[in-house]
């Protein structure tokens, strides 16, 4: 589908659901459903930020209720206190919750996992503790009356401040889809699949774990404004713990990373409650969904989509739920239990959501083209990513490990290491397994702060800084283990190797302004030339997860260029590739070093080495034993004894011929 069919259809969609939210409160006239409607629009907006963190970045947060009711609440204090308007209220409760966003993370996300949602858990208790007993100011357990905002004179009927909460909803849509699909939503994305190679590519993890709690707190903040005018009346027990599980539970049942997911879970955490407290509803709503799951079953089944093992629990599931729902005489009584079976369900065998599953039935990728999508590089564009980053190939060094000393308690990974890299040179750094080549590059590009020593890079001191600083300085790197960013195409992957083109801020990105357009618009074509000078081009919208594994090594190779190297260190780039594609590989490594870009190799194919590198190293238990000429270091005593297998008297081993 072409990038014009996909804008059309997005833009049709859109009009549809505009004219449906204008539409509602004509078609229907029960305040009660309109107030329902109403409700449903603003916890989407809570769930589009917390989407945000959940979502992209992979973090588990169970503080979204705390910030909610800080939203609400900074809304209801400022009406009782100073009877402030809404137009200053609703800006209010966004920078108070924002705030509130920081200062949780700022300390909260230098850990992760279980620890991250204990400390956030901690928080939104907290949260409701303090609404409940500050008495001064946010009159405890009797809670505060809002009544619905006025312009100019005129109090908000229940209809009124319906559109006006569509408005908010459709706009808080727009921002965050913009952010998302922008350099800043591609940060975010990676952080999740490899926090690891985010930072090799300078991309902060801490910062944009920070950046993306900042805004999801905001649109919590506003969420919380919009429900406290909404209810007319808050209170501390509306913000509690069930409340932030429903969240966090909206969010993976109606698909994680897509703002029609947020829009269906919203749905669902106004709905919820209903349903498991009126039983002839429950037994409505099972049998709808032991229907639905027998039908899709069956349509999975008969395109060969999924096999009789994987849908039989979940259509006995669906099923069983419908068959014991009329077996209850008084839901009440199950209601939690029935809450964490639906939980168990969904995490194992929904894993992306009704949308996503949806998504899958009908086979559709669900990923959107977006803007610059097609673009392909032509002629001597192809080659523009290095125009400003050719070096002469001169003596000088590029980068100097001096006395690397490198412990791990009693373990010297590396014991007192030179390393002399020079300007537009292939330098190869070999060695048995465990000899400390990996520890070296993780010492040159900052994962490791070494215990001694210091290395310089293009004549200024390097070691101790953080790997987004050394990346930024002009060194990227590849992995052993692929850390490519799975989930996202192999454009997006270079795009965030480009991250560092762009000096477009967050409001330049939700205002679409020229300097935004223009640099992603240069950025797509940066990305289109690299995927050409790898030749991945016919690849450039595949998710990187499903590239076979030899693309996915050039593919990291692309990423790392994004970067404008000086200098650019291979771990192990041939390991696991058949014949044919280590000939590609060699090949791609010789043109990146045409343009000028120094390059560490590290290798266990001696015939790699041995054919491309200018000079090699050999390290053996973390000391270097030689270093020179690939000819002279194939013939050196010590390597045939320690790397090649043999013993001093033994003679040298010819070299091994490239493969062709």
């Amino acid at each position: 589908m072409s990038f014009t069919m996909m804008n059309k259809k997005t833009l049709a969609m859109s009009v549809v659901g505009i004219a449906a939210l204008a539409a509602f409160p004509l078609v229907f006239h029960n305040p009660y459903y309109i107030h329902l409607a109403e409700t449903i629009l603003i916890y989407a907006i809570l769930l589009f930020g917390l989407d945000i963190v959940v979502g992209y970045t992979g973090q588990v947060s169970l503080g979204h209720a705390g910030l909610f009711g800080i939203g609400s609440y900074t809304t209801g204090v400022l009406w009782l206190k100073f009877g402030v308007p809404f137009f200053i209220a609703a800006p209010a409760s966004i920078a108070v919750t924002a705030l509130f966003g920081a200062l949780l993370a700022l300390p909260a996300l230098r850990v992760t996992g279980p620890y991250l949602a204990m400390v956030t858990l901690a928080f939104g208790t907290i949260i409701q503790i303090l609404i409940n007993e500050m008495t001064f100011l946010t009159e405890g357990p009797l809670g505060i009356k809002v009544p619905k905002p006025s312009f100019f004179g005129h109090k908000l009927g229940e209809v009124e401040f319906f559109y006006l909460v569509a408005v908010m909803m459709v706009l808080a849509l727009i921002v965050v889809h913009r952010i998302l699909k922008s350099h800043l939503g591609r940060a975010f994305e990676a952080l999740r699949d490899s926090p690891i190679a985010s930072d090799c590519m300078g991309v902060s993890v801490y910062r944009y774990k920070v950046y993306a709690f900042v805004i999801s707190a905001a649109l919590a903040g506003l969420a919380g404004s919009l429900y406290a005018y909404s209810e007319e009346y808050i209170s501390p027990n509306t913000y509690n713990f069930e409340v932030t599980i429903l969240f966090l539970l909206a969010v993976i049942m109606g698909g994680r990373k897509t703002r029609s997911g947020a829009l269906v879970g919203a749905l669902i955490v106004v709905m919820l409650p209903s349903l498991l407290a009126d039983i002839d509803l429950f037994r409505k709503i099972a049998t709808a969904a032991a229907v639905i799951g027998v039908t899709s079953a069956v349509v999975l089944l008969a395109t060969k989509r999924k096999s009789v093992r994987e849908l039989l629990v979940p259509v006995v599931a669906t099923v069983g739920m419908a068959l014991f729902s009329y077996k209850l005489e008084n839901i009440v009584d199950w209601r939690l239990t029935i809450f964490g079976l639906m939980t168990l369900f969904v995490v194992y065998y929904l894993q992306d959501g009704i949308i996503g599953f949806l998504r899958g039935a009908l086979g559709r990728s669900g990923r959107a083209a977006i803007a610059g999508a097609d673009i392909v590089a032509t002629g001597s564009a192809a080659q523009e990513w290095v125009a400003s980053e050719q070096l002469s190939a001169t003596s000088t060094n590029l980068l100097s490990a001096k006395q690397i000393l490198m412990q791990f308690g009693g373990l010297k990974a590396l014991n007192r290491v030179d390393l002399h890299i020079v300007k537009g040179s292939v330098h190869g750094l070999i060695g048995p397994n465990g000899s400390g080549k990996s520890t070296m590059m993780n010492v040159l590009t900052g994962i490791y702060k070494p215990t001694d020593g210091q290395v310089e890079f293009n004549g200024a001191v390097i070691s101790g800084q953080t790997p987004s600083a050394i990346a930024l300085g002009g060194i990227a790197r590849t992995f052993q283990n692929v850390q490519l960013f799975g989930e996202m195409t192999a454009t997006e992957n270079v795009l965030v190797g480009l991250h560092n083109t762009f000096k477009s801020n967050i409001l330049d990105v939700m205002l679409h302004t020229p300097r935004y357009l223009r640099e992603e618009h240069t950025a797509r074509e940066r990305a289109a030339s690299i995927l050409n000078f790898a030749g991945l081009s016919a690849l450039a919208e595949e998710e990187a997860r499903n590239l076979p594994y030899g693309k996915q090594r050039v593919l990291e190779i692309g990423r790392a260029l994004g970067l404008n190297p000086k200098l650019l260190l291979l771990d192990e780039p041939a390991a696991g590739l058949t014949a044919p594609d280590i000939k590609e590989l060699m090949a791609i490594i010789r043109k990146i070093r045409e343009h000028g870009i120094t390059i560490i190799l590290i290798e266990h194919h001696m015939d790699v080495v041995m054919s491309i590198s200018d000079t090699v190293t050999v390290l053996d238990f973390g000391q270097k034993i030689a270093e020179g000429k690939p000819a002279a270091v194939q013939a050196d005593p010590k390597v045939i004894e320690a790397y090649l297998g043999g013993s001093a008297g033994d003679e040298a081993p010819a070299a091994v011929a490239t493969p062709t």
